[in-house]
């Protein structure tokens, strides 16, 4: 099988983190976003995967080349040189992905959750139209534009955008599989798939929806980032909670934390609920941290507060600093000692 990754821009929304890395190579809960997509997608039996880029391509090849020998895979840049949007990139890779006349996944770069590639490829193959939509339940469907459904059935009837009234709460998860007949509906130039694609596949009755169970959420903005991390750890705790640490080994950990090996506490320090601490960073006695994600080789020194926000690789927190409010750090920024730091 094969899978194309919307890799896309310049990752506007996730500053100053991509001012260094392309958005999929930023670590989420210490593994770079892509990573997870990778794992999943070969779990489920996919042996090529196109990556459609066009920013800083470059900067992925060498990374990714050790992901192709790890995982036994095919990574393949396909580098647009003006934007497509979220079909044209589909006709770009068609040598690729219309090769061998099997079905291919589709998915954005910064979406996490528990990819369900497998059931996804097997409900596809048992209703044999040219697509299915992975769809998630959400709380305001007012603020989206929502998938409408069949009366007892997963084909979609039609879409409608930020309903006044309830209609339907589900939303598009940004994860879809196709057979390779929809490639002739989609022409090498900006498209989007989602208004120009969608709507007539549904017409014609060739799209399904398929239900996303537990949780999911696009982290491709630093509170959507911080607020998957919670998820994230949650769902860790109930599947894999042997990769938390665990506080009766670790007295200062409160509820889901992930600390990598590497990593270096001091004394005193109260970390948590929903932490992650990357490798090789360095936090000092008598610090508190909540809600936030340290990225490698960050130093927090002595009586520090991190609350609700992401510190960068490298950089470093002054003593007695406060940090809240989604404040995000970037690459090597320091923090001078005793300074209040709120939604910067």
């Amino acid at each position: 099988m094969k899978a194309l990754i919307l890799v896309g821009g310049f990752g506007t929304r996730l500053r100053p983190l991509t001012l260094t890395l392309p958005k999929p190579l930023v670590e989420f809960c210490n593994k770079p976003m892509i990573l997870h997509q990778i794992e999943g997608l070969v779990k489920a039996g996919v042996k090529d995967i196109v990556l459609a880029v066009n920013y800083r391509p470059e900067i992925m090849v060498e990374l990714l080349k050790n992901y192709e020998e790890k995982y036994n895979v095919k990574i393949t840049f396909s580098v647009e040189t003006e934007p497509l949007g979220t079909a044209g990139p589909l006709a770009l890779a068609r040598d690729i992905l219309d090769k061998d006349k099997t079905p291919f996944f589709v998915l954005n770069s910064d979406i996490i959750c528990e990819f369900p590639f497998e059931q996804l490829r097997d409900f596809h193959k048992a209703h044999g139209n040219e697509g299915t939509i992975v769809v998630t339940k959400v709380e305001e469907p007012s603020k989206y534009g929502v998938i409408v459904n069949q009366t007892g059935s997963t084909l979609i009837e039609r879409f409608v955008e930020k309903p006044v009234e309830f209609v339907s709460n589900k939303i598009n998860a940004g994860i879809y599989i196709f057979n390779p007949e929809v490639l002739n509906r989609i022409e090498l130039k900006p498209t989007s798939i989602e208004t120009q694609v969608f709507p007539r596949m549904a017409t014609e009755s060739q799209l399904h929806l398929f239900d996303l169970e537990g949780f999911w959420m696009d982290v491709g903005q630093p509170k959507d980032f911080l607020t998957g991390t919670v998820l994230y750890l949650a769902n860790l705790s109930k599947k894999q909670p042997q990769l938390l640490s665990n506080s009766a080994v670790y007295p200062y950990v409160l509820g889901n934390v992930l600390v990598d090996p590497t990593a270096k506490i001091g004394k005193d320090c109260r970390i948590g609920p929903n932490v992650t601490i990357g490798p090789n960073v360095v936090i000092g006695d008598g610090v508190r941290l909540q809600r936030c994600v340290i990225l490698e080789g960050a130093r927090i020194k002595d009586f520090a507060w991190v609350k609700n926000s992401i510190i960068g690789w490298h950089s470093t927190l002054g003593r007695w600093t406060r940090l809240e409010g989604v404040s995000v750090l970037g690459d090597d920024v320091s923090i001078n000692d005793e300074v209040y730091v709120n939604g910067v």
